[in-house]
């Protein structure tokens, strides 16, 4: 057996706990992947610190993310903090010859992306942003679809991401509804799926132009709740897009949509056919052939559960789903063989500054009113 990879998570709330389990479970149901060491895990709040890393099978609890970073004895450094901490900890732990996973999106602003990509490439190291939507089954047979030309020429992309626990003007100023350590609001936290997706599956954004509201301006603090603060983030942003292949996009992202808890949509409509996903039946694509005889036309139902399907062979029986949980397993499963192999993985820190330039223009055109062209800064020959 090879030498097992030793990690450090940094974070250890919504994101540590689904990554955790990843790590935990990887090996078992992928052989070929040497089971990594879940070697320490880090935060803040000692108390409950120490209890997650118990819970979650950890070795180590530590509170100073800078000394975990420096320790011979780790080679992945996982990054699943609030967004202001995101830049500090990846240039540190590739400066310390660490590979690194990022939770997305993989900054707060462009510039901070970029030097944490510069960090990433000097170093030589391995680096992944956590956009665990690749990794649905379904959404890699969409692609291995749209590649064989299944849809023609593709026109149109639409997609939502709808959530609403934000709904009630009681709802404190958490975290997620400050700027300066979510970045932005609905737009990066949910928008930045949807278009990792579409760049996966379609290619480039060309153009963009936008809209932003804030309905609840003001919530109450938590450690306070008779007092209010500002919400300096927003709570729905949609954008239309231009692709470079000619399609249509439009994207929309709300934690304001009452009903809907992690309702992510996606269609693409071609000249020959069209797929639709929605991630609350993840095991499903639908797709319509428009070459199907008049009597049978239709959007049939593909149950993605076949060994053949992505990723599916080291699950279950056919026809036996998996859940939003396996796509951390997946993801964790093609960063240490990456590792292991030393071959690239996407999507990485490159991929991560294209979203967050498209995510930066939409910002600006809602600014100025008109369309505006992302950043073409990933417009380079990829390295690591």
């Amino acid at each position: 057996m090879k030498k097992p990879l030793a990690v450090a998570l940094i974070g250890y709330q919504f994101m540590g706990k689904a990554h955790s389990q990843a790590y935990r479970d990887v090996a078992m149901f992928f052989p070929q992947v040497t089971p990594p060491l879940m070697k320490v895990l880090c935060g803040r709040t000692r108390q409950s610190l120490q209890q997650a890393a118990r819970q979650y099978g950890w070795e180590e609890a530590c509170t100073d993310w800078r000394k975990v970073v420096q320790r011979e004895d780790i080679d992945l450094v996982d990054i699943s903090t609030p967004g202001n901490l995101h830049k500090k900890i990846a240039v540190a732990a590739a400066q310390a010859g660490k590979h690194v996973l990022c939770e997305k999106p993989l900054a707060n602003n462009l510039k901070e992306a970029l030097e944490m990509l510069e960090a990433v490439e000097q170093a030589g190291v391995r680096h992944m942003v956590a956009f665990n939507y690749r990794r649905i089954p379904a959404i890699q047979l969409a692609k291995h679809m749209i590649g064989q030309g299944r849809l023609g020429r593709v026109f149109h992309w639409r997609s939502v991401y709808l959530q609403d626990w934000s709904i009630s003007p009681h709802y404190p100023l958490v975290w997620r509804l400050q700027r300066s350590k979510a970045g932005s609001g609905a737009h990066g936290d949910l928008n930045s799926h949807l278009i990792d997706l579409a760049h996966h599956l379609l290619g480039d954004i060309e153009e963009v132009i936008g809209s932003r509201e804030t309905f609840i301006p003001q919530r109450p603090l938590p450690e306070n709740p008779r007092k209010k603060g500002k919400v300096t983030v927003d709570d729905a942003t949609l954008f239309l897009a231009r692709f470079e292949n000619g399609a249509l996009g439009s994207f929309e992202a709300s934690r304001m949509a009452i009903g809907r808890k992690n309702s992510l949509q996606i269609e693409i409509n071609g000249s020959d056919g069209s797929l639709q996903f929605d991630l609350e039946r993840l095991n499903e694509l639908h797709y319509y052939n428009r070459k199907d005889s008049s009597r049978h036309k239709g959007f049939r139902t593909i149950l993605v559960t076949e060994p053949t399907h992505p990723y599916l062979q080291g699950w279950w029986p056919p026809g036996h789903i998996i859940g939003w949980q396996h796509t951390f397993v997946h993801e964790v499963m093609d960063l240490l063989l990456a590792i292991e192999k030393q071959k690239p993985i996407e999507p990485n820190f490159l991929d991560g500054v294209k979203c967050q330039a498209v995510l930066e223009a939409v910002i600006q055109s809602v600014r100025r009113g008109k369309w505006v062209r992302p950043a073409g800064l990933w417009k380079r020959k990829r390295r690591t």
